[in-house]
């Protein structure tokens, strides 16, 4: 997943609560135990295959991907026994058909590729990062929190399931995209593009991008699982500043790198509107049970004190994050010599668009704010995220009382996600879609996600395979 830094992922839980009352009954849980160490070993084994996706097409290399999915497939031969495609070579498709088919199917997804881990950066690991080691407790590699355990966690829950002899009365789909990590359109735009082809509409998917937090202090003394309705939109545009060229030492009144720096300066200083979209609102007063009285009767009474909510969230700009979409300077380029004027410089400026918002939005705010008709604007291309998936629907509801079902003291909450998931290439195949993984994560390993020592407990990926298996069971059980 493309993921903000550590601070705003810990800003973002901080703010969530809890979710309505489950609309499902709730199913027996599976008699077969979990070995979480078998489960583990699995895990490390498909780290250990080096996935790597590359910014640069020149340099993927799709041997790993070949070599994982053979492993899975000797790994979960039930599953594979499936309704199974590989699309588009590397990723995987897989169609457990239901009963009655008069009912919406519901998706699972992952993804296999995991982001390059730099030479230098290596040296500083606990354990190599491609080596797949369990030690300490932990299954530690690249991918292992994301999002190869989210691979193996549905896997292990189909497998598991089809060994008991369950048969889904609604048909469950497995989606495992190759290229997440560079945006998804060799993965899982092919698979949407298949599964559009077969004429598909799902009830409800559900992808990477929340878990159970253990320590992050979101709920006084509780674990937090936390289900994200939504997610911001990824939109990159490029902003290009001409002038005249020559020697530093009789330099013109404005060079192109000052008329960028001031286009950059007016981008920052000026950042797009705070408003409270409906998914933040829903976690701000899901929160307020679980806060001291003051908070939460402001936070129970959005109504009234939205403003002065806002207010007071704005000031902290991870907090802010949530009720904005964002704009930030990446990367600038420009010059060539120190004592050489460029007759050209241009900035990348990164956006996450809120819900309700779109890059035409954006693009407005840029050239309203930036007020310069010589500064030259282009963007790239972009998917829109699918609408905020409902707190009522169906699949928050298998997800709640999935997780209820193994974890009874967790409360589950709803929240939005701040980076971008493949969720965004199904938007127009589902009728609500969430992202959550069933792994508990501790404030220390969140910062594992692109980061240096990844890994993931042992014990979390036994009660996931049962949180995944509660999830599957339920969703095929109207």
């Amino acid at each position: 997943m493309r993921r903000p830094s550590f601070p705003p992922l810990i800003a973002l839980t901080i703010l969530l609560g809890t979710a309505p009352a489950s609309v499902l009954a709730t199913a027996p849980a599976s008699a077969e135990p979990v070995v979480a160490r078998e489960v583990a070993e699995r895990l490390a084994a498909a780290i250990r295959f080096p996935t790597v996706s590359h910014q640069d097409p020149e340099q993927f290399d799709g041997a790993p991907f070949d070599a994982l999915l053979d492993y899975l497939a000797e790994t979960y031969p039930r599953t594979h026994a499936l309704q199974v495609e590989r699309v588009n070579r590397h990723s995987l498709l897989i169609e457990w058909p239901g009963s009655d088919a008069s009912l919406p199917p519901a998706l699972f997804m992952s993804h296999l590729d995991v982001v390059p881990v730099e030479l230098a950066a290596a040296e500083g690991w606990t354990h190599p990062p491609f080596a797949g080691v369990i030690a300490d407790g932990f299954v530690w590699g690249r991918g292992a929190l994301d999002v190869k355990n989210g691979v193996i966690l549905w896997l292990e829950a189909a497998e598991r399931l089809l060994a008991s002899g369950f048969t889904p009365q609604r048909s469950l789909f497995f989606a495992f995209g190759h290229d997440e990590e560079i945006g998804g359109e060799a993965g899982a735009a092919k698979i949407a593009a298949r599964l559009k082809e077969k004429g598909l509409h799902f009830a409800f998917l559900v992808d990477e991008g929340g878990f159970i937090s253990e320590d992050l202090g979101l709920v006084p003394g509780r674990r937090v699982a936390q289900i994200n309705t939504a997610e911001k939109t990824y939109f990159t545009i490029q902003i290009t500043a001409r002038g005249e060229g020559g020697h530093s030492s009789t330099p013109p009144p404005h060079t192109a790198v000052g008329k960028l720096a001031t286009a950059i300066h007016r981008l920052e200083a000026n950042p797009l509107p705070l408003r409270l979209t409906r998914p933040v609102r829903d976690l701000l007063e899901a929160l307020a049970p679980h806060v001291p009285t003051g908070r939460r009767l402001a936070l129970g009474n959005l109504w009234l004190t939205a403003p002065f909510v806002i207010r007071s969230m704005a000031e902290d700009p991870f907090q802010a994050a949530l009720l904005r979409t964002t704009t930030a300077v990446t990367m600038v380029e420009g010059g060539v010599k120190e004592n050489v004027v460029p007759k050209h410089a241009s900035a990348t400026v990164n956006f996450r668009i809120l819900p309700g918002e779109t890059p035409d939005d954006v693009l407005d705010h840029v050239r309203r704010t930036i007020a310069d008709p010589e500064i030259e604007i282009s963007h790239t291309e972009w998917s829109a995220a699918p609408r905020p998936g409902r707190v009522t629907g169906l699949g928050y509801g298998v997800l709640q009382d999935a997780v209820e079902a193994v974890h009874p003291d967790v409360v589950v909450v709803p929240g939005m996600l701040m980076g971008a998931t493949d969720t965004r290439h199904f938007a127009d195949l589902v009728e609500d879609a969430y992202r959550f993984i069933g792994n508990s994560v501790t404030r220390a390993q969140v910062t594992g996600f692109h980061g240096t020592d990844e890994r993931i407990g042992v014990d979390s990926m036994g009660d996931g395979v049962r949180v995944h298996e509660e999830i599957l069971r339920r969703a095929g059980t109207p």
